[in-house]
């Protein structure tokens, strides 16, 4: 559901902000558009939209939220145990380091490490390494002499995947042997034919070299992971837009095997046809969604935990009642994803005000999990309160 359009994408904190707030939020991260800039992750004064948001969020029971650190326009998020901290892409040419020096699960200082990428989304790690999947290619950088604020050079691995913005912000992720790197590539429109690399899953090898597609047929992807008993492929999709307040409903998709299909463009999303290609027989046998969410809702990044999935719902933007905004708990029972219960809500207060929008979730370090917020800059963290 995610469109470059649409101003709820890329809209600052809503209604009453106070401007010595702004002010605040302002200076605190211009700092960070300074490469190298090294800033505190837990400021005293926090940026209003942060703040109002920590205050409001909650958690599911048995997890206390904490607020890991204050990124600007917090995106996908890939942790790296070995270099205490994280790295965070954005949707635009920032990209982050966040260091844990002392692991206590709150970041001391926020690093701008690289300024010139042109969608910082697609990001994952392996001890060593950190790849990079941008809008137009994918590079990985060397970290053996990473020092927490800037990389060194990188080094090109493919240089060909589609150059357009619409839906241009990828995902990335590394195979369970770490030896392939998975990339969504959306398709660059609401609702078209596509060709090449387009509206796919590839793979490739993480040395680089050409890409094969994995999966096909897929709208746009904003979040991808394996199974951690299965080592099955598990991705979000989102569904096309202007069809109507409750169509299509949003994907939880199972790839039980390389080379599915699964339906789009002929298909907008689950089972609804897109008017244009209604007439039109699909060009392969449709696999349908293992599950499914309310339309519009946004489903991004996910990761499995303790047997279920928990799922970012980023929001809705063109619906007439606003619905989403939360991260989702998806049950599973004998291996399949039958019911979802809240697992941090509270992104979308009664009066309709948007305090947050969740983009991405990950397992810590220590066993917390993290979520993103590129509506709050921020990092949240979710600690079981109990053993």
């Amino acid at each position: 559901m995610q469109n470059q359009n649409c101003p709820a994408c890329y809209r600052q904190p809503s209604l009453t902000v106070r401007w010595a707030g702004r002010l605040f939020f302002m200076l605190g991260f211009c700092a960070l558009s300074i490469l190298g800039a090294v800033v505190p992750a837990l400021a005293d004064n926090l940026p209003l939209q942060t703040a109002k948001a920590m205050s409001l969020l909650r958690p599911e029971s048995g997890y206390r939220l904490e607020l890991f650190a204050a990124v600007n326009n917090a995106r996908s998020i890939a942790v790296a145990p070995e270099l205490k901290g994280i790295f965070v892409g954005t949707r635009g040419p920032n990209l982050y380091f966040v260091r844990d020096a002392d692991g206590d699960g709150k970041g001391e200082e926020v690093n701008l490490i690289a300024d010139d990428f042109k969608m910082a989304n697609g990001i994952a790690y392996k001890p060593g390494t950190l790849f990079v999947a941008d809008q137009h290619r994918v590079v990985s950088y060397d970290l053996s002499d990473f020092d927490g604020t800037a990389l060194g050079r990188a080094r090109i691995l493919f240089t060909n995947l589609p150059d357009k913005r619409h839906h241009g912000w990828r995902y990335a992720a590394l195979s369970p042997d770490q030896s392939r790197l998975f990339i969504a590539v959306g398709a660059p429109c609401n609702i078209c034919k596509v060709g090449g690399l387009e509206g796919t899953i590839i793979s490739m090898p993480i040395s680089g070299g050409a890409p094969k597609i994995y999966a096909s047929g897929i709208r746009n992807s904003v979040g991808l992971t394996f199974h951690p008993d299965t080592g099955d492929l598990w991705f979000t999709d989102n569904g096309g837009d202007n069809l109507g307040d409750d169509v299509p409903r949003e994907e939880l998709n199972h790839a039980i095997a390389e080379g599915l299909f699964y339906g789009y463009p002929w298909y907008a999303g689950n089972d609804t046809r897109s008017p244009q290609f209604a007439d039109e027989t699909p060009p392969a046998e449709v696999t349908f969604p293992a599950f499914t969410f309310n339309a519009h809702n946004a489903a991004l990044g996910l990761t499995f935990d303790d047997g279920d999935a928990l799922v970012a719902l980023h929001g809705s933007w063109n619906r007439t009642i606003p619905d989403g905004y939360k991260v989702v708990r998806v049950e599973f029972r004998n291996g399949e994803p039958v019911a979802t219960n809240p697992f941090l809500d509270g992104f979308l207060r009664s009066n309709g005000e948007v305090v947050g929008r969740p983009v991405d979730v990950k397992h810590y370090i220590d066993g917390s999990i993290l979520v993103s917020d590129d509506h709050a800059s921020a990092v949240w963290r979710l600690v079981p309160t109990k053993k």
